[in-house]
């Protein structure tokens, strides 16, 4: 039986989150509240920039706050005086402690961009498709004191093929979060009593994105630069260098499995169709870069204004991963 309209607060901060608070505001709930990180320094000139979910709350109407902290006695009054019944965390990235936790009716729900416990953490859809998961989805939980931890109350499935990017699996998985959240919460004690608990076993967890590791290694397998190179599209782009210039790779393809003789890096073949490289086994096909203050360009586009960079026999620097 579907509940009254309930009593919300949201907290979230990038476009993913702001995605479902649009569903939120859409739908029968009253919102009382939007939480979202500090703004903070963005671009060249360094100026604060507003989260994607403070803008649309402000657009909306409803009321924004941004605690540095959650750990504040006076935050996690001022969040208990709305007498919310349920807190929806959606990629909010601030811990919530155990008082925040307790204070709506009915706890806090978290939408999770992962299958869990599979990836728990900042970065699941990056590593599923940097590890090589054939599929991943939404998970909603029961929030508790630990990190992605909680009891399962929903999920919702999609599948990861070769050519899903970073991009298109946040797109996907939005898609899917924001009806399964809907569902949950048209009726939300039936789902508490059924909650799954999760097998502390089965879990991975997946790192925060650091820039260094969009470096490439040539000496790695053309399949796992492949996967890397899809899970860090859009960001933060996998990199590499040629004659000193930084070549951002968009994306590229496994191009040949055969073992070669030429060092892990070397561009093999340059034209309208990839430029190719010998990775550490097999070979992957370049097909989209980006130079250094140039827009993105196809590699047939590339080579018409660069030809001379990408000859065949030169060879992509191999980043100091400090083992020697």
């Amino acid at each position: 039986m579907a509940e009254s309209p309930l009593r919300l607060v949201f907290a979230g901060t990038p476009e993913f989150a702001a995605l479902h608070l649009k569903a939120l505001i859409e739908s029968k709930h009253q919102l009382l509240a939007v939480y979202t990180q500090p703004d903070r320094p963005a671009g060249r000139g360094k100026k604060l920039q507003s989260s994607p979910v403070k803008r649309l709350a402000e657009s909306a109407g409803i009321p924004v706050r941004q605690p540095a902290s959650l750990k504040d006695g006076q935050a996690q009054q001022q969040l208990a005086a709305l007498e919310a019944d349920v807190m929806v965390v959606v990629a909010y990235g601030l811990i919530l402690p155990q008082a925040v936790l307790d204070a709506p009716r009915l706890g806090c729900l978290n939408v999770h961009a992962s299958l869990l416990p599979r990836w728990r953490g900042a970065a699941p859809i990056q590593r599923a498709i940097a590890a090589g998961d054939t599929e991943t989805g939404i998970t909603i939980m029961q929030m508790d004191a630990g990190l992605d931890t909680g009891d399962m109350l929903a999920s919702s499935r999609c599948a990861i093929t070769g050519a899903t990017t970073a991009a298109r699996l946040h797109d996907e998985l939005a898609n899917l979060g924001r009806p399964l959240l809907l569902q949950v919460l048209a009726d939300l004690p039936a789902h508490q009593a059924a909650a799954t608990r999760q097998d502390d076993s089965q879990a991975c967890y997946a790192n925060k994105i650091l820039k260094s590791e969009a470096d490439i290694d040539w000496r790695q397998t053309a399949a796992a630069l492949d996967r890397l190179i899809r899970a860090f599209n859009p960001f933060p782009v996998c990199f590499t260098t040629l004659d000193g210039e930084r070549v951002k790779v968009w994306q590229a393809e496994p191009g040949g499995s055969a073992p070669l003789p030429e060092p892990p890096g070397t561009i093999l073949r340059a034209g309208r169709d990839g430029i190719l490289v010998n990775c550490g086994t097999g070979q992957l096909n370049l097909c989209q870069l980006q130079l250094a203050g140039g827009k993105i360009l196809s590699v047939e586009q590339l080579l018409n204004a660069r030809a001379e960079l990408f000859a065949p026999g030169k060879r992509f620097t191999l980043p100091d991963t400090g083992d020697h």
